[in-house]
């Protein structure tokens, strides 16, 4: 026959670990639900973060184009360095004859159509301004340019 206080502590080890598990399962439920929201708050900053670099990139992008493009209130310019060749190519210029209509140097050309340099903004309204005119046109401004600057020598 098993003794009374053998008995005892059997029961109350048993009763003990049945109140422990309720209060542990609840307590297992809540940091499982915590981890939950957390993985989501997680995300959620990721996605925001996300999206703040896009719009600040956006701003940035837009505020340096609005700047560059922009020359005495006039509206946006673009600059697209295979159009400029193009309408190089369209008048029939050298690098150097197209560099004297815009008031630059041949190699600046050079460099504008490969990309490798950008002009700057009062360049970029001369460029514009070239886009209208004819082949014959261009000729004459040539010349006007020619008659007002005198031949250079080398000595």
């Amino acid at each position: 026959m098993p003794n009374i206080g053998s008995l005892l502590r059997e029961e109350i080890t048993r009763l003990s670990r049945k109140e422990t598990r309720g209060q542990i399962d609840s307590t297992r439920k809540a940091t499982t639900q915590h981890r939950k929201d957390i993985a989501s708050l997680k995300r959620q900053v990721a996605a925001l973060e996300r999206q703040v670099k896009v719009l600040a990139r956006r701003s940035s992008a837009a505020a340096a184009a609005g700047t560059a493009g922009r020359v005495a209130g006039q509206a946006k310019i673009r600059f697209v360095a295979k159009g400029l060749k193009s309408q190089r190519e369209r008048l029939g210029l050298s690098a150097g004859d197209f560099g004297r209509l815009v008031g630059v140097s041949a190699q600046s050309i050079y460099n504008w159509e490969g990309g490798q340099t950008r002009p700057r903004n009062e360049q970029v309204a001369r460029l514009a301004q070239l886009r209208s005119i004819g082949k014959r046109e261009a000729g004459q401004r040539l010349e006007q340019t020619a008659k007002r600057a005198p031949a250079k020598r080398r000595t």
